[in-house]
């Protein structure tokens, strides 16, 4: 039996989610291209008027946080409009719109994303600079990265623990399918199972296909 992982709560107000409780059938895997503080993530959110959140936010290496650490700002029964989908993505794989906002549970992993190597040193979309141990190198470059900000072994860990315990908890298949680092018209018709945001959205970057975090999948 899975065990829930220690969680952290934040206050985050019922007026940045819908705390309505909805049947589960997905896991959507993100990264807020950011810093590593997951309790900042709820309070940047706080600020938008749209809805624009996921229950769960992992922190990740940094002198004012705890890396791994699981930052939850309401239940996973409820929802936030973490997707960004519109009809016209629907369209866009001849499938009929459904709101997968409210039946998905979503994971944002604090992470920069894709870098830029400069002169030896590898820098963000804003120009700040990431120390080269946490930098991935990807064989094959994805969606124009070959280097991108490194998921730590904690917050890979964390992501595990939350996969396995939800999967139990609202029967979601953990079953690695390749398929879910681009469009997938699975995801779209809202078959059960994990995945990422680029399964239903081309222009994200999130997650990308880091090594050590598929294989944590297929471990499951």
């Amino acid at each position: 039996m899975a065990t829930l992982p220690k969680i952290t709560k934040v206050d985050f107000p019922e007026s940045c989610y819908y705390k309505e409780v909805t049947e589960k059938t997905q896991i959507y895997l993100h990264h807020t291209a950011g810093n590593s503080n997951a309790k900042a993530v709820f309070s940047g959110w706080t600020k938008r008027t749209d809805k624009v959140s996921t229950c769960i936010s992992i922190s990740g290496k940094g002198k004012s946080t705890i890396d791994g650490e699981i930052v939850q700002g309401f239940s996973s029964r409820y929802w936030g409009n973490h997707l960004g989908l519109g009809s016209k993505h629907f369209a866009a794989v001849g499938v009929t719109y459904r709101n997968l906002n409210k039946t998905s549970i979503g994971i944002e992993i604090c992470n920069w994303g894709g870098l830029k190597e400069v002169n030896g040193k590898y820098l963000t979309y804003v120009n700040t600079e990431v120390p080269k141990d946490e930098v991935t190198k990807l064989d094959t470059p994805y969606k124009g990265y070959t280097y991108w900000h490194s998921y730590t072994d904690a917050q890979i860990q964390s992501t595990k623990e939350l996969l396995l315990y939800w999967g139990e908890t609202y029967g979601i298949p953990l079953t690695y399918n390749a398929d879910i680092f681009d469009i997938t018209k699975r995801a779209y018709m809202g078959e059960k199972g994990v995945f990422t945001h680029n399964s239903v959205r081309k222009d994200k970057l999130d997650i990308y296909p880091c090594p050590r975090m598929i294989a944590m999948l297929k471990s499951l």
